[in-house]
């Protein structure tokens, strides 16, 4: 076969979850689901919504998904714009089914839902193709592994017989003994606390600190309210009650990003594409556009002094891009996730606000990431890290802070912690 467009391919019975969103936001679910295939009113050319929202439900009581199809895409988390867009590429009755990394913004739940769906799919004799970086994921559902490296590939292994080991070596063509990288950093006074936070609707009477030094996991189920409080504290949402306090119990005022900028607290955001990256734009852009007024020379910015800086970022970092004119949009996930964590070394954050910060990349660039965490840990940064894969959470924090449907359910150690006991707490169980 040679196909010529994407609706030749989806009649030819293959349908993809793709790794990058791109739902149309204003529609509603049931619109998005059905969006090229649309339910009319017999040979009429009316549009049937109540039709459309009904057939949605059905395939939602299927799956195991609670949303109300009548709700605007742009209401929603990215949690569950992935779920829409895993049932859209089932509604079409595939033979064959691609899914790109389909748990990346997804919580242990979903995934579990996730996972039954692809048996029963199997079930059915549909074909599987699963691309991920979850090495756990890849060895539960796999039936043969194939590894890709550079655009070449490197190999083709038998799930039964492969190992984790073999499959890293094969994936960064060197071994890596440590996937999180955790050093010890002295943990000193309280950098941010956030007390009485509250929204309805959202969350409830939260209240959390965060030292110099130390990492903080905040983990949850999709729907906790973990990214809405962080927004609120960021002034990118607006909370209905609460304080903010900084070190020495400095009470500060946060209505607006550009605010939290000021009192040097730095956001990378849940998805980079939609709301971190400026896509068009160079990696030397994307990296002072928060500082910016940082380099101005009598009313004029200073390229040189941007270049300067930015350099460094790109040395300091390890980031790989063949100049900082290349346009962001062809740099690698790990590297853009590093020009965004650049971005806020240059405002010289004292607290980090990390939602999801390994979200859609490979396992090198995990391993990166992760060693970066915790050297800025070490230089007395506070890092507040919002992260949905358990053995993140456990690998890499200090303390963790669990949340179920918008309120704090437990504070746990990282000596005490426990995937079980994360599990309880956030399921609304008592430890």
């Amino acid at each position: 076969v040679n196909f010529k467009s994407i609706h030749e391919t989806i009649t030819a019975g293959i349908s993809m979850i793709h790794q990058e969103l791109s739902p149309v936001p204003f529609m509603t679910v049931a619109e998005n689901i059905f969006l090229g295939k649309e339910l009319h009113y017999g040979k009429s050319l009316f549009v049937d919504d109540r039709k459309m929202v009904k057939e949605t439900e059905n395939l939602f009581e299927n799956l195991g998904i609670k949303l109300d199809p009548r709700k605007r895409m742009n209401e929603l988390t990215t949690a569950y714009m992935q779920m829409v867009e895993i049932a859209k590429a089932i509604s079409y009755n595939a033979k064959l089914v691609i899914m790109d990394e389909p748990t990346s913004a997804i919580t242990e739940n979903e995934v579990e839902q996730l996972f039954r769906i692809i048996q029963a799919l199997k079930q059915d004799g549909v074909s599987i193709i699963y691309i991920s970086h979850k090495m756990d994921e890849i060895f539960r559902i796999s039936d043969e592994i194939t590894v890709l490296r550079d655009g070449k590939g490197i190999g083709t292994l038998d799930a039964k017989d492969a190992t984790k080991e073999q499959l890293i070596k094969m994936m960064v063509s060197r071994d890596l003994d440590q996937m999180f990288p955790k050093e010890d950093a002295e943990i000193t006074e309280v950098a941010l606390e956030i007390r009485n936070f509250s929204k309805e609707g959202m969350f409830q009477d939260i209240n959390l600190k965060v030292h110099r030094g130390e990492i903080l996991g905040l983990a949850g189920l999709m729907g906790a309210g973990r990214t809405e409080v962080m927004e609120s504290l960021f002034g990118v949402r607006k909370k209905d009650s609460g304080d903010v306090y900084l070190t020495n119990e400095v009470k500060v005022h946060i209505r607006t990003p550009e605010q939290a900028v000021k009192h040097k607290i730095g956001f990378l955001t849940e998805d980079r594409k939609l709301s971190g990256l400026f896509l068009p734009l160079s990696v030397a852009d994307n990296m002072c556009i928060s500082n910016i007024e940082d380099y101005l020379d009598k009313g004029f910015v200073s390229q040189r002094e941007i270049n300067d800086a930015c350099r460094q970022m790109v040395k300091k970092l390890n980031i790989k891009t063949p100049g900082l004119y290349q346009i962001i949009r062809n740099l690698s996930g790990g590297n853009q996730q590093k020009v965004l964590i650049a971005r806020w070394l240059l405002i010289n954050a004292d607290v980090l606000i990390l939602d999801e910060p390994t979200r859609g990349i490979d396992v090198g660039a995990k391993a990166e990431i992760h060693r970066l965490m915790s050297k800025l840990a070490q230089q007395g940064k506070a890092i507040i890290m919002i992260s949905s894969e358990m053995p993140e959470i456990l690998g890499m924090s200090d303390r963790i802070v669990v949340m179920h449907e918008g309120r704090v359910t437990g504070e746990l150690t990282r000596e005490e912690a426990t995937q079980e006991k994360i599990m309880q707490l956030a399921t609304g169980e008592a430890v």
